[in-house]
């Protein structure tokens, strides 16, 4: 095909229309789905925004939770460190009033706390002895002292 000048709009036109319509059917193809497109991208903006309003909502709900729950958290992280001071003090034969000055974070430095401190009040405390158990040291009148009572306590059931 030889080549030809085009000195007219019409030639010119003619010459690129095909040209023209192929480019217009390509980008066409290549932009069908705008539309659908926009409507998602609408769609996504609108749960978004509600998204971020509830995230919103809820975090003026629960604000100040985690604070409220660290401070749950020590409080009973210290009842349990008394519980453990209380146990121990009364392991080692401390007296309760003294349960609180025992030092250490954890069980085996609370409870080596105690076992010196009980070494420097005098050990553990002698328990009474229970009131059936017998002495060892009665005397005639502990004795006649004993037998009264239980008859009396007998006479009264």
């Amino acid at each position: 095909m030889p080549f030809e000048i085009i000195d007219t709009q019409e030639k010119f036109d003619a010459a690129i229309s095909e040209r023209l319509r192929r480019e217009r059917e390509t980008v066409g193809k290549k932009y069908a789905d705008y539309d659908d497109l926009k409507q998602k991208v609408t769609e996504y903006e609108q749960r978004l925004g509600a998204m971020t309003k509830q995230a919103e909502e809820d975090a003026k709900k629960y604000q100040g939770y985690d604070i409220k729950l660290a401070d749950m958290q020590e409080k009973i992280k210290g009842y349990e460190t008394a519980s453990v001071k209380t146990r121990i003090a009364h392991e080692t034969g401390i007296p309760f009033e003294l349960a609180g000055r025992l030092s250490g974070s954890t069980e085996d430095e609370i409870r080596k706390d105690a076992e010196t401190l009980s070494k420097y009040i005098g050990g553990a405390k002698k328990t009474a002895p229970l009131r059936n158990a017998d002495s060892g040291t009665d005397d005639s009148k502990t004795s006649a002292l004993r037998a009264f009572t239980a008859s009396l306590v007998n006479n009264n059931e």
